[in-house]
């Protein structure tokens, strides 16, 4: 029996694996970094043990030092999440020998299906099908991929044979969308294979990739499987995972809309066939992809999965529980609960899609998703929340930036996405920017909502590319956090503003008409909001309103950028109220002293008739307060919750969060980088240094390689030029911001 277990990972996996611990009264011991000293999976253990270091490789990766934390600390086993070693045989026989229970396959069935070159060996004897494929090593030439390519269009038929290209780079170990990479030209392999190595080594401490066809249009579905040691196994149904962006599942749900219940007893019935091929006891995931009736097997995932939770919700079952009374030699029923209803899990990121979807770190200062009826447990017909974070955390840059996973429950689909997508958008989420509303776009969206998925459905509707990019030589700039989220409609008034970015895809944008008049009503309230905080501080007349003129002068001003304020961008500018000009606009515009970005002058005056705003008629001031305004427009009131934070003000309101950093009256002047500096987008550590002073250019080439957050983030020339500074060196720090490079004008004759 199982009384005291160590979780060998972080964040919400740890917290969810610690709820079902407490629920069976089991002690929990936690092993945490230096950068995780103070993580709310920290603090929920037990007991807690200190992995020294920040890097994956010395602590969550380390073998040793996470044994040697559970013998130190009396546990009688090992859970190790999802991530990190969770698929790490030696790991599985580490904890095995050194007297413990190891909650999880054996290592044989680890090693024979946790490498997915192994797996699809196993599965193609076992006549699965499998797409062909090739490993790639260290070193990989042309003259290697000419005689795999061959290799593999031999063994293709039919009308296989059109997937041969383009191909698709693929760690053999770990997941997450971490050592991929998309290969379209031939002459970009080699390259494509040694950096999907090296971020998978970093990931997962294995660099073994393959290369098989991409299989463009397919869905991605998997299915559930929970084995005993006496020869009964579960097939729960079959989830489909098909909304991805860069190989990274960002919605999943089950059942499947495509799947008809023949599809399903085929792949249920091949998924129970790859576990009892190898003897696997536990939890575990086959994943195909399916496309016009096809099946191939893609690989099978030796660990609880990330999206574990919405089978959890549909069949009413606790699968850690499952695992910890598996690992204790109990027997499962015969047969599994029956499902009911459907369920969609929504992962949120901390990235920016203003920067390329660059994740983000910095101090998440508040973190409420209302209407939550439960945390890490399964629900039916309402809505749950695993997280690893609260009000206070900092994401950090070392590790994968995913805040949490929020599911929703229904009786049907429809009803599922529909709870979903409301609950994210009335999510109060200050601090980094997120993906929250590329996920209510999606939840949103007609073709979702119509079943019409695959894993290209993101690019397909023009939902995966950041809405504005890097905006010239002196790095990335752009809108982040600026308006309502996808779906609200954004509009107050019966005009709609001009002038300002929308885009469903950007964080902060929204997808309707009139999401600028959201922003611009959004500044309104943040400037009434912050009058009203100057008043309740006045020691002298703190009852007159603010900027009170016996002779009228002149209107109170305020002007704000949209997005700055941990974003990693300048950010946009936006008005309150034009002193001349249509609703939502302002009347006069000048440059942001901080980035040079576009500003319109804002005013507004307190009258003894009420609010005079220029640019926004009809609209009355109800309420002021300094946390909350209440403004009336066409007769509709709304409320604007308006908190501050290190400086910057998240205003939330029923047409969505906004991001609003008020600009300084007198700014002070500010050193700007050289023209052509390219600037670290976030904090890391220089990987690779692929050119030299004084070396020429091109467009788009690749200057510097980052790593943070476990992934490459390449640094490239926005256009041809020279490189006239070089800032950067291998396995050197670097912070948001740095210079790493400057490009400076093409030598005379060289092409643009």
């Amino acid at each position: 029996m199982i009384r005291r277990l160590l979780v060998a990972n972080r964040g919400e996996i740890a917290r969810r694996v610690f709820r079902t611990c407490r629920d069976l009264g089991i002690e929990t011991v936690a092993v945490f970094s230096d950068a995780d000293s103070d993580a709310p999976h920290t603090a929920e253990a037990d007991h807690a043990v200190r992995l020294p270091g920040v890097a994956p490789a010395e602590t969550y990766l380390s073998i040793g030092k996470i044994v040697e934390a559970a013998l130190r600390t009396g546990s009688d086993a090992v859970h190790p999440g999802y991530g990190f070693l969770s698929e790490s045989a030696d790991l599985a026989r580490a904890v095995l020998g050194a007297g413990l229970t190891w909650v999880g396959p054996g290592p044989e069935a680890i090693a024979a299906m946790g490498s997915k070159i192994g797996a699809k060996a196993l599965m193609a004897e076992a006549g699965v099908p499998v797409l062909p494929h090739f490993t790639a090593g260290p070193g990989y030439s042309m003259e290697d991929l000419d005689r795999d390519l061959d290799a593999v269009f031999t063994r293709m038929s039919g009308d296989a044979s059109g997937w041969a290209i383009p191909l698709l780079v693929k760690a053999s170990a770990g997941g997450g969308g971490r050592g991929m990479r998309i290969v379209r030209l031939t002459d970009d392999l080699p390259g494509a294979v040694e950096s999907a190595r090296r971020e998978a080594e970093s990931a997962f401490g294995d660099g073994a990739v393959f290369v098989e066809p991409l299989l463009e249009g397919a869905r991605h579905i998997e299915v559930q499987v929970l084995a005993d040691a006496h020869g009964t196994v579960w097939t729960l149904g079959e989830r489909e995972c098909s909304i991805q962006r860069r190989h990274q599942k960002v919605i999943e749900e089950t059942p499947s809309p495509a799947v008809s219940p023949a599809l399903r007893a085929r792949l249920c019935a091949a998924a129970a066939d790859a576990a009892r091929a190898v003897g696997y006891v536990g939890a575990g995931t086959v994943e195909f992809l399916v496309r016009d009736g096809t099946v191939a097997f893609l690989e099978m995932n030796t660990r609880l999965q990330v999206e574990h939770p919405v089978t959890e919700c549909v069949y009413g079952l606790d699968l850690v529980g499952f695992q910890l009374r598996i690992a204790e030699g109990d027997a499962l029923p015969k047969t599994p609960p029956a499902p009911s209803g459907h369920a969609i899990e929504a992962r949120l990121y901390a990235e920016d899609p203003a920067l390329g979807w660059l994740p983000q770190s910095g101090v998440l200062h508040r973190f409420d998703v209302p209407g939550v009826t439960a945390r890490f447990a399964p629900v039916s017909g309402g809505l749950r929340l695993d997280s690893g974070v609260e009000d206070g955390s900092e994401v950090g840059v070392h590790y994968d930036p995913m805040l949490a996973k929020v599911i929703a429950h229904g009786a049907t689909r429809a009803d599922a996405a529909r709870r979903l997508a409301g609950t994210l958008a009335r999510a109060r989420i200050h601090g980094p920017v997120t993906n929250r509303d590329l996920l209510v776009a999606v939840l949103r969206h007609e073709a979702f909502l119509a079943g019409e998925t695959d894993t290209g459905f993101l690019e397909r509707h023009g939902l995966a590319a950041a809405d504005r990019g890097p905006s010239g030589p002196s790095g990335p700039s752009g809108p982040s956090g600026a308006g309502p989220v996808s779906g609200a409609s954004g509009r107050l008034g019966g005009s709609t503003a001009s002038g300002e970015p929308t885009g469903p895809g950007r964080s902060g944008a929204s997808a309707g008409p009139g999401g600028p008049d959201a922003v611009s009503f959004s500044a309104l309230a943040a400037a009434l909001a912050r009058a009203a905080a100057n008043r309740a501080a006045a020691t002298v007349q703190a009852g007159l309103p603010s900027g009170w003129r016996n002779v009228v002068s002149q209107p109170q001003h305020a002007a704000f950028t949209v997005g700055a304020g941990g974003s990693g961008g300048t950010g946009d500018a936006v008005s309150v109220a034009g002193t001349a000009g249509t609703a939502g606009t302002a009347g006069a515009t000048g440059l942001d002293p901080s980035g040079g970005d576009a500003v319109r002058t804002v005013a507004y005056r307190i009258t003894r008739d009420g609010l005079r705003a220029d640019g926004f008629p009809d609209t009355v001031l109800i309420g002021a307060a300094p946390d909350l305004v209440v403004l009336e427009t066409h007769g509709v009131r709304h409320r604007f919750e308006v908190a501050h934070h290190g400086g910057v003000a998240y205003v939330d309101s029923p047409l969505g969060s906004v991001r609003l950093t008020p600009l300084p009256r007198l700014p002070e002047p500010v050193e700007r980088p050289a023209p052509g500096s390219l600037l670290a987008p976030m904090p890391g550590t220089v990987l690779r240094v692929e050119v030299a002073s004084g070396d020429q250019v091109t467009a788009g080439q690749v200057v510097v390689v980052l790593e943070a957050m476990k992934m490459e983030h390449r640094i490239t020339a926005p256009a041809a030029g020279t490189v006239a500074g070089l800032d950067a060196a291998p396995g050197r720090r670097v912070e948001a911001g740095a210079v790493l490079a400057v490009i400076g004008e093409p030598e005379s004759g060289t092409p643009a």
